[in-house]
């Protein structure tokens, strides 16, 4: 199981925890572990506030729980620990996508391992069990070779001409200098910069640059 050690800064606040669970007495468990932590605490309808961490669980990843995944990461925009019965591989990649960072199995979360998932999750952090982290490693490898390189992008979502324009503009090139290194018109080195900002929603050209070394790329 990999994780990342919490903040600071979580450890001087609570994290405010909100749980849901498919029926009143799986809620009352996990709430009530969960209550019981010093740094940890449940957001509950008595007790309401923003959250900086929902844990869901669930039998498996059904279309209503799917709903309530999207549902929070549009509303909360938290990160979410994740204790299904059972996940897939399709599944698996879902929940990714709806901000789930942890994912527990339920017969292996324990009250210490669900406080761990959720204090790493709170610290920016993530929880997977090995065979599941290895599992999502190749489902992004999968979709990189056959839905995004054949199509010239990355995941980071640029194109590689995209990236090397911007590892130069990192690099203090002017669009003239990029223009020359690069064999292109300044038109031609405009249009890709203006492309990727309009792609992205970025608002300038070192917005731009910021996403790209966020994303890994240069």
């Amino acid at each position: 199981m990999i994780a990342h050690t919490r903040t600071a800064e979580t450890a001087i606040r609570p994290v405010r925890t909100l749980v849901r669970a498919p029926d009143p007495l799986t809620h009352s468990a996990v709430s009530g572990q969960l209550g019981a932590v010093p740094n940890i605490e449940v957001v509950t309808a008595d007790h309401p506030g923003p959250a900086d961490v929902a844990v869901v669980v669930t039998e498996r990843m059904t279309v209503e729980v799917t709903s309530l995944l999207r549902r929070f990461k549009n509303s909360l925009r938290v990160p979410v620990v994740l204790i299904p019965s059972e996940i897939d591989r399709a599944d698996l990649l879902t929940a990714v996508e709806c901000n789930v960072v942890a994912v527990l199995p339920r017969v292996a979360a324990t009250s210490s391992r669900i406080e761990e998932a959720v204090l790493t999750a709170a610290a920016g952090g993530g929880v997977l069990p090995a065979k599941l982290l290895g599992e999502l490693l190749r489902q992004f490898e999968r979709m990189q070779r056959e839905v995004l390189s054949p199509h010239g992008l990355h995941t980071s979502g640029l194109t590689p001409r995209e990236i090397d324009v911007l590892r130069l503009m990192s690099e203090g090139l002017d669009t003239a200098e990029i223009a020359v290194r690069m064999c292109l018109s300044e038109r031609a080195v405009k249009r890709v910069v203006f492309g990727v900002t309009q792609r992205l929603n970025l608002r300038n050209r070192p917005h731009a640059v910021a996403y790209a070394l966020r994303s890994g790329v240069i």
